[in-house]
C-alpha cells in the first residue's frame, strides 16, 4: 500500500533544504518520493502522522561484519592478545571458524534489526566463516531481506587457511554474484597470495564490480608486504589492478605512505574509516589528508549505529584528522554517493528515517551541522521506511518478531562460545 508521511519536515540529504509538505512514498527498489499539499481521501493509503518530526534519507553502513554479532559478552580468549595480529588469531579467527549456518543466520538477523532500528537501511558487509563458506552469503542476504534491509555483500577470500579454503571463497563469491549485486572480498594483503589476489581481481572484472579489502589496518600489514613483496600494500594492490574500479572499497587505510595516499587519491577507489574499531584495537588513527574525496564511514562490526560512528570520527579527528562540521557529514553521506554513482540498487529516495528530535534550539539549514554533531542520535529514530515500506514504527520492528530473533540469537551465541573454548 502507498505510504504518506503527514505533516513532517523533510531535510534534503545533500542540499539540507527543509520542506514542510506531506510526502507520498512509492514502494519498490526504484521508488521515489513526491511532495503533496493534500492527503487523498483514499483508504488504500497508509498515512503516518509525523507532526513535529524531521524526515530525511535513511543511512548506509559502509563496512560491517555480520559474523561478529554474537561476540558481545563472550569470555576471554585462550591467550591475552599482545598486538593486532594476535587479536585476529585468538579472537576473530577463532570465532569465525566456529560459525555454522544457524549462527550465521542469527548473526545476520540481529545485525539487520540493529541496523534498521538505528535508521540504517543499507549495509555493505564483509563476511568470513572459513568452515562454512558455501551458501553463507545467501543466508545473510535472505536474513537481511526478511528484516527489510538492503545489502552489498562479499565473502572474505584469504589464504590464511590454505589454498583450498581460498578457492572455496572464490567459488562462493562467483556463485553469489550470478544472482546478486555484490563485491569480491579479500581479507588483507598479508593473508592473500599473489595468485589469489589476481583471481579475485579477475573475478571482480568479470562481474563488473569491485574489491572490498582491509588495508594497512595495522603496521604489520605493511611490514609483511615489504618483506614478502618488496613493496607497500597500496602499491601491490594498484599493480594488480585492485584499485581500478570505482566500486572498490579499501577498509581502514591507517598506515599509509604519502605515495600510497597519492595513488588512492588519484584512483576511483573508495576508503572507509572505522574509528571506534581502530580505537578498540589500538592500531592508530585515521587521517584523510591526501586520500581525496572518496571517503565514507563504517562500523567494522563494533555496532550498527552510523550516527554514533560519525560522532566518533569527528571527536577523535579533532586531534588526528582533517575533519570539520561539514566534512564529517559529507563522509557520513558519502556512502549514498558510492551506491548511487556505481548503480547499486536499494538506496533510493524512498528509504527514509523519521526523527523525533527534541531540540531546545532552532534547527534549520544554516545550523544543521551543529545539530548533526552535537544533537542527533539514534534514540531520535522513530520510524524507518525501507524501499517504500514502513519497517520500523514507533521504534518497533514491523517485519519480524524481534523478541524471538533475540532469543534465538542468545541460543546460538552460547553454542558459539562453547565451540570456541
Amino acid at each position: 500500500m502507498p505510504l504518506i508521511l503527514k505533516n513532517g519536515t523533510y531535510i534534503h540529504p545533500e542540499t539540507l533544504a527543509y520542506t514542510s509538505l506531506h510526502i507520498l512514498v512509492e514502494e519498490g527498489i526504484n521508488g521515489k518520493i513526491s511532495f503533496i499539499n493534500d492527503i487523498p481521501d483514499d483508504k488504500s493509503f497508509i498515512v503516518k502522522d509525523c507532526t513535529g518530526k524531521y524526515i530525511t534519507q535513511s543511512f548506509v553502513c559502509g563496512h560491517h561484519h555480520v559474523y561478529s554479532a554474537l561476540a558481545r559478552g563472550m569470555g576471554a580468549p585462550k591467550k591475552n592478545p599482545e598486538n593486532f595480529n594476535e587479536i585476529l588469531e585468538y579472537v576473530w579467527w577463532t570465532l569465525d571458524k566456529c560459525l555454522d549456518a544457524e549462527m550465521i543466520e542469527a548473526s545476520a538477523l540481529y545485525t539487520a534489526m540493529a541496523c534498521i532500528k538505528n535508521g540504517v537501511t543499507f549495509v555493505i558487509d564483509h563476511h568470513a566463516s572459513p568452515d562454512n563458506i558455501k551458501g553463507s552469503l545467501e543466508i545473510i542476504a535472505n536474513a537481511f531481506e526478511k528484516v527489510g534491509a538492503s545489502h552489498l555483500l562479499c565473502y572474505e577470500i584469504t589464504d590464511r587457511d590454505g589454498n583450498d579454503k581460498a578457492e572455496q571463497g572464490i567459488h562462493e563469491s562467483a556463485e553469489y554474484l550470478k544472482k546478486h549485486q555484490g563485491l569480491v572480498g579479500l581479507h588483507a594483503s598479508f593473508t592473500v597470495s599473489d595468485s589469489t589476489l589476481r583471481k579475485a581481481v579477475e573475478l571482480s572484472e568479470q562481474n563488473n564490480t569491485g574489491i572490498h579489502i582491509h588495508v594497512a589496518e595495522a603496521e604489520s600489514d605493511q611490514t609483511h608486504c615489504l618483506e614478502t613483496y618488496g613493496k607497500r600494500v597500496i602499491e601491490r594492490l594498484h599493480e594488480n589492478g585492485a584499485l581500478a574500479s570505482a566500486k572498490t572499497i579499501l577498509g581502514h587505510c591507517l598506515h599509509l605512505s604519502e605515495n600510497e595516499k597519492h595513488i588512492i587519491g588519484n584512483s576511483p577507489a573508495w576508503v572507509v574509516q572505522n574509528t571506534e574499531s581502530n580505537l578498540n584495537n589500538k592500531v592508530g588513527f585515521f587521517n584523510a589528508g591526501g586520500l581525496g574525496s572518496n571517503i565514507m564511514m563504517g562500523t567494522d562490526g563494533i555496532h550498527s549505529d552510523m550516527l554514533r560512528s560519525a560522532k566518533a570520527a569527528f571527536f577523535v579527528g579533532q586531534n588526528f584528522d582533517t575533519i570539520g562540521y561539514d566534512s564529517v557529514y559529507r563522509r557520513f553521506r558519502n556512502a549514498d554517493r558510492y551506491l548511487h554513482s556505481n548503480g547499486f540498487a536499494g538506496h533510493g529516495p524512498n528509504n527514509l528515517v523519521v526523527l523525533d528530535y527534541d531540540t531546545p534550539t532552532p534547527f534549520n539549514s544554516g545550523n544543521f551541522y551543529g545539530h548533526f554533531v552535537f544533537g542527533l542520535e539514534s534514540r531520535h529514530v522513530c520510524h524507518v521506511v525501507s524501499q517504500g515500506k514502513l519497517v520500523v514504527e514507533n521504534k518497533e520492528i514491523l517485519t519480524v518478531d524481534e523478541s524471538s530473533i533475540l532469543a534465538g540469537a542468545r541460543v546460538q551465541a552460547e553454542r558459539l562460545w562453547a565451540k570456541m573454548r
